[in-house]
């Protein structure tokens, strides 16, 4: 009991101190964009708790990291898993990030079993060019798309969006890219640029905002940075972009919803500025 109060009172206190506590649920359907959230941005928490933020948060869409809905797990485990998420009418935008790293069949088949088995329409990967191939494969075989994530410098495979989409030219039109704009930034390549680049090859997208568009330690509240949100949002908007824009909070791990609170607030405000 002690500590289900306490997790009312982080729900409840944080939602207030956003503004956004007793606020009229976001329409987030069409036209207006996708905006989810990335379940990787409530690492610390466990799924039940991770789904009341989102609700909290008033998102319609998740895309479920692996710590919220687990590999190892059952059939039946993963199915009651992902009706945690849809009972609680939250739309299962697909699995992210899932790393299919090794250029063997058995490995990447089990990761669309889990992928099939939990509902998800889409998974957000990480993988090399030498598997790339192996993952068109099952992406036919199974009818689930994939979207090359993009993670910077650091990234020895897919550093850029660009990377990822002359990799997967000539491929079949279920393997995008998802991109992370701050990852993007990091390497010197417009966010903006690179959307435009992609076109429908962009499946899904990691949205975060930057102090500094070059520093992966400058992650801040979307809004508060210097990531052109306004211009991103007009551009997926003018290209009838169907996918989502997915949160992906990476900072204040013990205590996101503040900043996710922030983050939400700044995009509907420009959703809004740009019906008007």
């Amino acid at each position: 009991m002690a500590f289900e109060s306490t997790r009312r009172g982080f729900l409840g206190g944080a939602m207030a101190a956003a503004g956004l506590a007793g606020a009229a649920p976001a329409d987030e359907s069409a036209p207006d964009l996708k905006l989810g959230v990335a379940s990787y941005s409530l690492r610390e928490f466990q799924r039940g708790l991770a789904i009341r933020i989102v609700k909290q948060l008033q998102a319609a869409y998740v895309s479920i990291k692996e710590m919220h809905l687990p590999y190892r797990g059952t059939p039946e485990e993963l199915r009651r898993g992902a009706r945690d998420f849809t009972d609680a009418g939250l739309i299962i935008a697909g699995g992210s990030t899932v790393y299919m790293l090794k250029d063997d069949d058995d490995d990447i088949r089990n990761y669309f079993e889990y992928a099939k088995t939990c509902g998800m329409p889409l998974m957000v990967i990480g993988t090399t060019h030498q598997a790339l191939p192996r993952v068109e494969k099952f992406v036919k075989e199974y009818g689930i798309a994939v979207a090359l994530h993009n993670h910077g410098p650091e990234d020895r495979n897919f550093p850029s969006p660009q990377v990822a989409l002359k990799a997967i030219q000539g491929m079949d039109p279920r393997v995008g890219v998802c991109i992370d704009v701050g990852h993007t930034t990091r390497i010197g390549v417009g966010a903006v640029e690179s959307i435009q680049e992609a076109g429908s090859r962009l499946l899904d997208m990691h949205m975060k905002d930057l102090r500094d568009l070059m520093k992966k330690d400058s992650q801040c509240p979307v809004g508060e940075g210097a990531m052109p949100v306004a211009e991103i949002f007009k551009t997926l908007k003018a290209m009838k972009y169907q996918g989502c824009v997915n949160l992906e909070y990476e900072i204040d791990a013990d205590n996101p919803m503040p900043g996710m609170a922030k983050s939400f607030g700044y995009m509907r405000g420009v959703l809004a500025g740009l019906r008007t």
